[in-house]
């Protein structure tokens, strides 16, 4: 497995808020919300709720693009 990490910035609505993601020793996966002045809170995913979570995202996604508020 490569060994990364990814970055996500906030919107212009959420400035200072990155969300960080990769797999850890366990195989599971690490992710990370970092709000400026605030602790980070963190939460770590096994494969198939992960897969879950890709699946919805995408699914919200397409929501928002069907009904025409997507930038």
């Amino acid at each position: 497995m490569a060994n990364t990490k990814l970055t996500f910035l906030g919107s212009e609505f959420s400035e200072g808020t990155e969300l960080e993601c990769f797999a850890n020793a366990h195989s599971q996966i690490f992710i990370r919300i970092t709000e400026y002045e605030s602790s980070p809170v963190h939460i770590t995913l096994d494969v198939s709720t992960a897969i879950k979570l890709a699946k919805t995202l995408r699914s919200e996604i397409n929501y928002i693009k069907e009904e025409g508020s997507y930038e």
